[in-house]
């Protein structure tokens, strides 16, 4: 009842966005801590069992957290302590999953301490001890060469890990990296609910930057409505995981390149009547993070909608990403659903570049990388991982579209948190069908 009851709370808060309330310091930890124990209790389980790993250690030291392990801190640990061992050892014929921690203090409500230094002084000795006592087939640990994320064991720990155990036991060892991507990319019905929202906060302040409240044109800059951004998402008790941007194409001015269009150190003009504004904007919540690229039109005197050539372009915009997801398959590797995508986009006279990544417990996540700005042929080992369902992405691309009006090209770039599930694609909270004009 207590969990409904936090969900429900946050989701009448959020639906009163111009007076939002974001809960409390204590509801939040309340609501990570819930997440938290239902993704140990039900999803760690059977990713075990489908990444065959029945024994995972997650080994950090303080102010040098394992990517990984920070996803499993309870929220009142803001840090690992000391050196922090966690153990999960899964025994699939009894059942059970058992959560330890070779620390000297239970980690939150969800994983036992399991270690007493006064009868067991030697925390790596303690370790094989809880290791020999069940006897896995695989000490699964995170190292990896090509995903960041699943390779947070140091070497110093590794080092010291191999030193402690028997041989018989080092033998054992295999990376997690299969597991550690699936702990990451693999979202819960609960956390979904919460995802639902975040991203409609999310678009309600683009909504509120690309306004006459937020800009006046011939006085506000890009640099501003960033900053005003940022200060939005600071008052409302929120968190960007990047730096926003804002920038401009206009009829006088040559399409930027893809390195300039990219960069996060854009240059700062004056908004004027007659642009075409693009925002990148992503903010962190209770564990998730959203991504969403939006455009905006600043109305001439006398105009009161959208351009029809622009909003034209638009749409191209709009079908890219639909040839796209339309070829999403559950096993299809990340290029493979590229290649295919942009092969398809072509063949319909559009010229699309695709870049979408995986999006998450954190921003540029692990799991199926599709596509990179500077790979459309495809992307090396991260583009070979395959499509699994219950994943989100940051649906980000573009398409080139000459617009005769202007006399040059100009780019649609969007992007919107997209879900992968058992009955296939869906936008977390829609999309930009047009583009807002003020």
């Amino acid at each position: 009842m207590k969990k409904q009851f936090l969900l429900t709370l946050f989701l009448v808060a959020v639906s009163f966005f111009g007076n939002a309330q974001i809960l409390s310091e204590w509801d939040r930890a309340t609501m990570r801590d819930e997440i938290l124990a239902d993704r140990f209790n039900n999803l760690l389980p059977k990713l075990m069992d489908d990444t065959n790993i029945d024994m995972w250690l997650v080994i950090s030291r303080e102010y040098n957290e394992d990517p990984v392990m920070r996803t499993m801190l309870p929220a009142r640990w803001l840090n690992a302590r000391r050196r922090t061992i966690l153990v999960f050892y899964r025994d699939k014929e009894k059942n059970t999953i058992e959560k330890l921690a070779v620390a000297r203090y239970d980690v939150g409500e969800n994983i036992q301490s399991a270690w007493d230094k006064e009868q067991q002084p030697d925390q790596w000795q303690r370790l094989v001890e809880i290791i020999q006592e069940r006897n896995p087939d695989k000490i699964a640990v995170n190292y990896s060469k090509h995903f960041g994320i699943a390779d947070g064991l140091v070497h110093t720990d590794f080092e010291e890990l191999k030193e402690a155990l028997p041989g018989y036991l080092e033998s054992k060892i295999v990376s997690a990296e299969k597991l550690a991507i699936a702990w990451i990319e693999t979202r819960t019905e609960k956390e979904m609910e919460l995802y639902n929202t975040l991203v409609k906060v999310t678009h309600n302040i683009i909504d509120e930057a690309f306004s006459r409240k937020v800009i006046t044109p011939g006085k506000t800059t890009t640099d501003d409505v960033v900053w005003w951004m940022r200060q939005k998402v600071t008052d409302m008790g929120l968190e960007t995981w990047f730096h926003p941007t804002i920038d401009v194409q206009r009829s006088n001015e040559a399409l930027k390149s893809h390195i300039e269009s990219f960069s996060k150190a854009k240059r700062d003009e004056v908004i004027l009547p007659g642009d075409l504004l693009h925002c990148d904007f992503g903010i962190t919540y209770i564990t998730l993070n959203t991504d969403c690229q939006q455009h905006a039109y600043v109305l001439k005197e006398g105009e009161t909608k959208v351009p029809d050539f622009l909003a034209e372009a638009f749409e191209t915009g709009n079908r890219v990403q639909d040839i796209f997801t339309d070829t999403f398959e559950t096993g299809k590797t990340g290029n493979e659903i590229l290649l295919k995508s942009l092969a398809e986009g072509k063949a319909e006279g559009l010229r699309p570049s695709i870049y979408t990544h995986p999006l998450g417990t954190y921003g540029h996540s692990s799991g199926t990388t599709l596509g990179m700005w500077d790979s459309q042929d495809g992307v090396p080992v991260n583009g070979d991982y395959p499509l699994h369902e219950n994943t989100v992405y940051a649906i980000e691309l573009n398409n080139t579209k000459y617009i005769k009006e202007w006399d040059k090209d100009i780019r649609i770039m969007l992007e919107e948190a997209g879900f992968w599930g058992p009955k296939g694609f869906r936008y977390v909270n829609g999309r930009q069908e047009a583009i807002k004009a003020f």
